[in-house]
């Protein structure tokens, strides 16, 4: 019986159940470590981020004779061009579109308001069940208008934290440019024969997985926010700069980014003009189909192969799980997990088909 998969899966399970409960009754012990971690994690996810984005170029400048610190130089002094570029001329607009945002907001909201009045004056005419509905609509309201003062309070706190650890990513940035080459060697010197092998071809897939999606993501969302900012500016929307800045964090998102990107888009041009909403409902339109049928097959192809159910499944639970920054690295950290798990599974196959043929 001991012999049987399901007895194997079933004394597995248990152990690792085990191993949680114990862990957690002793959890205290690591929480020196866990805030090291912590610590640690954003300014590494960021470094490895600007990594993998100005990894091409530094491959492009080293194929033409360029040094390892000639090529670390010349990208470090690309990124403080492309940060002036970004404070000298799209800074000006965009504070000047944040002040007038701040300057028309008690407005926006004043309209907001009037939207919800008549609503509710309509709503005598309505079924009972829908009365309701409108009712606890209209409470909630006034409980996330509360509830936003306090988020935009946490939010500044964050922001302030991340800039004071934002100290930490040029380090880890610049070791990455300078030894990424040393990481895998490092890694599988402590292994030897096949499994040796094995190991660097798990860490060269994983390499490759987050180059691909990393490049690619951000590179779509570029263009996007670009036709997105050309579109909007086009049909004379207010704040075309802000909204298109948002759809470019937004659209790092896969899948639900991008509606996520219109609302704000939706509710600024049915305020300035109702039947601007029309036309910021034709450019996500065009937008988006130039995404799905230009762009993404183009530059990402079937690099992750994550079937659309995956994407919001995974994005859902890493939100309700970790926020913001679990919905971001949701899909990275599936697409990892499951090309460790795919090659545990050829290893484990191969070493079948090798015992069977010694048989």
């Amino acid at each position: 019986m001991t012999n049987k998969r399901w007895f194997q899966v079933g004394v597995g399970i248990l152990l690792a159940i085990l191993i949680v409960k114990y862990f957690l009754s002793i959890s205290f012990l690591f929480t020196p470590f866990i805030i090291i971690a912590k610590t640690i994690f954003f300014p590494l996810l960021l470094g490895g981020v600007l990594f993998y984005m100005t990894e091409p170029i530094q491959h492009f400048l080293e194929k033409r004779k360029f040094p390892r610190w000639a090529s670390i130089l010349s990208i470090l002094a690309g990124l403080g061009l492309i940060i002036w570029i970004f404070i000298a001329i799209i800074g000006p607009p965009v504070g000047e579109q944040v002040n007038t945002f701040v300057k028309n907001a008690p407005g926006l909201a004043k309209e907001l308001e009037g939207v919800k009045d008549y609503a509710l004056e309509q709503r005598k005419d309505l079924p009972d069940n829908v009365k309701t509905a409108i009712d606890e609509a209209a409470d909630s309201l006034q409980d996330v208008a509360l509830g936003f003062g306090k988020w935009i309070v946490q939010f500044l706190q964050s922001f302030f934290q991340a800039m004071f650890l934002l100290i930490l990513v040029p380090f880890f940035f610049i070791f990455m440019l300078k030894d990424h080459e040393k990481f895998i060697p490092f890694v599988t010197q402590f292994f030897t024969g096949e499994r040796k092998r094995w190991v660097e071809k798990t860490m060269k897939d994983i390499n490759d997985v987050l180059k691909n999606y990393i490049q690619g993501q951000f590179l779509i969302s570029a263009i996007l926010a670009t036709l997105i900012f050309i579109g909007y500016s086009l049909i004379g929307l207010e704040y075309a700069l802000l909204l298109a800045i948002f759809a470019l964090f937004m659209n790092l998102i896969p899948f639900i980014g991008p509606w996520i990107a219109v609302v704000p888009a939706i509710i600024i041009g049915f305020l300035q003009e109702p039947s601007l909403v029309i036309w910021v409902g034709v450019v996500t339109l065009i937008a988006q189909q130039t995404d799905s049928n230009l762009i993404t097959p183009n530059v990402m192809g079937k690099t992750l192969s994550i079937h659309p159910l995956t994407v919001i499944t995974l994005i859902l639970a890493a939100g309700n799980i970790a926020g913001f920054l679990g919905i971001l690295i949701a899909i990275p950290t599936y697409a990892v997990i499951r090309a460790i798990v795919k090659n545990i599974y050829e290893h484990r196959q191969d070493i079948k088909k090798a015992v069977t043929k010694t048989v």
